[in-house]
């Protein structure tokens, strides 16, 4: 493999070279730390990574104002636990911060958080003249407009019809009030009559409105088993995160038909130290091409001091009765009918050390039926905590909106316990994992036998030399349907000046239930500079892969344009190189290409009957104005 991944690094040589013809000193940090997150986030777990991704870049754009954050504004930090984000906003309701220098001061913030952090907050005094009416020729200028325009090629040696993919972007934002967001696109093979368009209009903090979304949308609720958004915190290297939901009515800029479609309302009102909020929504979408699907949703939450409870509600209503799917046998659970009322209560109590949370939820499916989480978070010391997750879901407990903890992405039938774990104690070293135990006691997708037990565990640590390099080294082991699965991944990333590189080494080896073995390896070099007097950033990626079974399959995150999403699998024997190019043409026009090609092994194509190459293009053209 080796001699022909260096037979494969000579088409990247020309590109290399591009990258060793100038010399710079500038510093490019918040794109390695989206990465970090978003590799953290997605590599053990299921979530929206279009809308996660999106989430993270806006954020770095319009960096959130620690001295006037809310619950709500840290909720969006995915890597932030409840824990750490009491402590914030206890440590400025106490003292208003001066410095982000400051979070030093923070106990639970270890230096991994400060480093994510300072991408995505700022500290400025509390502008008292934001509430102030603002006339409409002032809030005119202040209006911040976005269009983006992108086109992919994606493909063409295997792609039947036209392999050209358009997208198209509209954003408007005034302040944190209100924003807009239209996208239209064409799927790739497709034609006119294919094109998929949508948006929503969101109208945040004015009185005591909190939010109003019209269009797609997501909401969440509790711990996710009533309603959830697809992004939803499972396992992670966030272990200390489970069963912790961003919670609230919220616009969704995906068009791909997730979501809700239709209005939402969050009110908030605040008596003394109780806050009270509450939330309504109704949507509308299509299931199975010809069924309508109403949705009816609402929720009470009360907080004070250290505890708060929540009530929600949903009702289901179909124009035609829903039927899965008949003669599968992991279904047989599965809703069906015309409506569907689900019922929950959530809970949560903080004292000192000891944070206790829960939800309890029934289902209306044939019979009404059981789903419940409850867990403790245990402080040991500033910088050692300790999750421990319990949860249950009768085997009729069928929710389609729901995204509890759960091993399966669809709740139901599965009984387990999870422990997870978080040490900081040493300045620049961290330990964390998990460990999670789960029994199905019918038969599910790709098990078919009944009763079935399994189980995932990791183990991480990290280690961060100052602001220069960071080592990081990750095993997991899981079972499941008597498959085993065991990986091994090493990262090493070094940054001074404008380079910025990272080496990324994975191994797996599984065994199935006739004791095959099968095996996977991968080796990963990214280059990276930015150019000290021209706004250009080059990003190089050189890989080696041989994974001759798809269970031994790699996935490994790599930088697209903007607003992309690139996490294919390293499948088959072969080689791997992309090019990223990010180009500031003017203060308002940006220019995003990148360039990838995948070459296999002829011996091993010719097996598989598939072409020895791949290539992609994509190109985004960005304009903000004023």
């Amino acid at each position: 493999m080796y001699i022909f991944v260096l037979g494969f690094m000579k088409k990247g040589l020309f590109i290399g070279w591009l990258l060793c013809t100038s010399v710079c000193f500038a510093q490019v940090r918040t794109e390695d730390i989206i990465q970090d997150i978003y590799t953290q986030l997605t590599e053990l777990s299921a979530v929206d990574q279009e809308e996660l991704q999106e989430d993270l870049l806006r954020l770095a754009e319009q960096p959130i104002n620690l001295n006037a954050a809310t619950q709500a504004d840290l909720q969006q930090l995915p890597f932030l636990s409840p824990r750490q984000i009491d402590d914030i906003l206890l440590y400025i309701y106490r003292h208003p911060m001066d410095s982000l220098y400051e979070l030093r001061l923070i106990p639970s913030l270890s230096e991994y958080d400060i480093r994510n952090l300072c991408a995505f907050v700022c500290v400025r005094p509390v502008d008292q003249a934001a509430s102030q009416r603002v006339y409409p020729r002032e809030a005119l200028r202040q209006l911040k407009h976005e269009i983006s325009v992108r086109t992919d090629v994606r493909n063409p040696e295997q792609t039947v019809g036209d392999p050209v993919y358009v997208q198209a972007r509209y954003k408007l934002r005034y302040r944190d009030q209100f924003d807009m967001n239209l996208q239209l696109r064409r799927p790739t093979g497709g034609d006119a009559a294919s094109l998929q368009y949508g948006g929503y209009l969101r109208l945040r903090n004015v009185g005591p409105l909190q939010s109003l979304v019209v269009g797609n949308m997501q909401a969440s609720f509790g711990l996710g088993l009533v309603m959830a958004s697809p992004f939803h915190m499972g396992r992670s290297a966030y272990v200390n995160n489970v069963g912790f939901e961003r919670e609230g009515v919220r616009g969704l800029s995906s068009v791909d038909g997730s979501g809700l479609h239709g209005a939402g309302v969050t009110m908030a009102w605040q008596r003394g130290r109780t806050h009270i909020e509450t939330s309504a929504l109704y949507s509308l979408q299509r299931v199975q091409d010809t069924v309508r699907h109403h949705v009816l949703g609402m929720n009470l939450t009360v907080r004070r001091d250290r505890w708060w409870v929540g009530l929600t509600a949903v009702e289901n209503l179909y124009s035609d009765s829903v039927h899965p799917y008949q003669n599968a046998k992991y279904n047989q659970h599965y809703f069906r009918g015309r409506r569907q009322a689900v019922l929950g209560i959530n809970a949560r109590y903080c004292w000192r050390w000891l944070d206790l949370f829960g939800e309890v939820a029934v289902a209306q499916n044939r019979e009404w039926a059981p789903g419940l989480q409850a867990g403790a978070r245990f402080a040991a010391s500033d910088r050692s905590l300790l999750t421990l997750l319990y949860r249950y879901y009768a085997p009729w407990f069928d929710n389609a909106l729901g995204y509890g903890f759960s091993e399966t992405s669809r709740l139901g039938d599965e009984h387990g316990i999870y422990l997870g774990f978080d040490i900081r104690e040493l300045q620049r070293w961290q330990f964390r994992g998990y460990v999670d135990l789960f029994r199905f006691s019918g038969i599910k997708y790709a098990i078919p036998y009944s009763p079935s037990y399994g189980y995932d565990a990791s183990l991480e640590t990290s280690y961060m030399h100052s602001e220069i390099w960071n080592v990081r080294w990750r095993l997991r082991a899981r079972e499941k349907g008597r498959k085993e699965h065991y990986s091994l991944r090493g990262q090493f990333a070094w940054q001074q000046g404008g380079w910025s590189l990272r080496t990324i080494a994975d191994a797996n080896l599984t065994r199935d239930s006739l004791h095959q073995l099968g095996w996977g390896v991968s080796l990963a070099q990214d280059v990276e500079y930015s150019f000290r007097r021209v706004p250009l950033t080059l990003q190089l990626r050189l890989q080696g892969f041989d994974a001759r079974a798809w269970d031994n399959r790699i996935y490994l995150y790599e930088n697209d344009v903007l607003y992309a999403i690139s996490n294919p699998a390293s499948y088959g024997r072969g080689g791997r190189c992309y090019l990223n190019m990010r180009w500031r043409i003017l203060d308002q026009l940006s220019l995003y290409m990148r360039v990838s090609e995948t070459v296999y092994h002829s011996a091993w194509a010719a097996a598989q009957s598939r072409p020895q190459t791949r290539t992609d293009i994509h190109l985004l053209l960005r304009a903000t104005f004023p």
